[in-house]
């Protein structure tokens, strides 16, 4: 073991069910959530509190994985197949992109990120004492080890890789830079393929050997992939285009709760489930998006997603994703098979990819279609 991660209506997209309120607006959650703890989040919260693609990343984290993939090169030759996804599916998993905390221009993130001391306490799931290695001068304390930074490094494996992306001559773990840069020789090892699925794997497994956490960031990695490839629109033409072309022209408009129209964004209502206004918020929200798309090719939809549910040619979730069309809409429900229970629709693009409005806090974007759970089918209305 090398190293240690931390565990881890009439407006609005509303529909009234028995006792609560399910909303259609929720991004794509983590395979470590079960999918009845993220549709009840869902219900509760206005949108599962994860996301997967680039603008959930702040924006210095996504340029530093970049960086490191352009750097990686020069310290492990040849590292064949390493992808800024691939870094952003361990931090995801380690540290959440070190949301919440500032990150300065130079790549320095404050406050620092230590994980649990390692001493066999059982605290965080350590189980095995780990000695101080560096008198704390990376994890603030000389009575143990513990990881440290966005990728969450022991201290004695950043001896080993630690390398310097920022230009400031120190190699320092809890900089964003350096970290990205670090993460990405290790994962390299001695030359991997990480093109190749077993070697991806392998190296993840070397990262933290849990079938577990193997299993997570290959969920994320997957996810970023998909959020990573802009959508092959060149056999996409007449109506269905024009319906895509509208929503993809919307992308990183704000999420507004009861925004949108067929004229395009307008400021939303409050109030979500969660309490989140879109008053103030000139935006969209998910079936504010596809109702602002759809009249762009002449079809005036319902307001609220599961009523969109019954328009066009219903594509039963029982066919899987693959029966699919661009242009269709694609539908997410807490109970599938009942439709009653639809809180979400995005627009199928093809290749696996939709784009939407997911959530509160969130821009209209592309997500994976089976990055998010309650997979409820579709509808044909071009």
């Amino acid at each position: 073991m090398t190293r240690r991660r931390s565990r881890k209506a009439k407006w609005g997209c509303l529909t009234v069910m028995l006792l609560f309120a399910a909303v259609c607006c929720a991004a794509p959650i983590s395979g470590a959530i079960s999918p009845v703890v993220a549709l009840q989040s869902a219900a509760r919260d206005g949108g599962i509190a994860e996301g997967g693609t680039a603008a959930d990343i702040p924006p210095h984290m996504l340029t530093a994985y970049k960086k490191a993939v352009q750097l990686v090169g020069r310290y492990v030759s040849p590292c064949r197949g390493m992808r800024w996804p691939i870094l952003a599916g361990i931090a995801k998993v380690e540290s959440n992109h070190a949301i919440g905390r500032t990150i300065a221009g130079n790549g320095d993130i404050s406050p620092r990120i230590y994980g649990v001391l390692l001493n066999g306490s059982g605290a965080g799931g350590n189980t095995t004492a780990f000695p101080d290695t560096d008198g704390g001068r990376w994890d603030g304390t000389a009575s143990g080890e513990r990881a440290v930074g966005p990728f969450q490094f022991l201290p004695s494996t950043w001896e080993g890789i630690g390398k310097d992306a920022n230009g400031d001559k120190t190699a320092d773990p809890h900089n964003a830079d350096d970290a990205a840069l670090g993460a990405a020789v290790y994962l390299c090892g001695n030359g991997r393929d990480l093109t190749k699925r077993s070697q991806l794997e392998a190296a993840i497994l070397q990262y933290n050997h849990s079938t577990e956490y193997l299993s997570n960031v290959l969920g994320w990695i997957d996810q970023y992939t998909a959020a990573a490839k802009d959508p092959d629109l060149k056999n996409v033409s007449g109506r269905v285009r024009a319906v895509l072309d509208a929503a993809l022209s919307q992308r990183g408009v704000p999420y507004s709760w009861g925004g949108g129209s067929t004229n395009g964004p307008s400021t939303g209502i409050c109030c979500s489930p969660s309490g989140k206004s879109g008053t103030n918020i000139t935006g969209f929200d998910c079936s504010g998006l596809t109702l602002y798309a759809y009249a762009k090719a002449g079809i005036q939809l319902p307001r609220t997603a599961a009523a969109q549910a019954g328009v066009g040619r219903r594509i039963p979730a029982g066919l899987g994703t693959s029966a699919l069309k661009p242009g269709d809409l694609v539908f997410f429900a807490t109970a599938p098979g009942r439709d009653s229970t639809i809180y979400h629709v995005g627009i199928y693009l093809g290749s696996g990819q939709m784009v939407n409005a997911p959530r509160p806090g969130t821009v209209v974007r592309l997500d994976a279609v089976n990055a998010m759970s309650g997979y409820a089918g579709g509808a044909r209305l071009l």
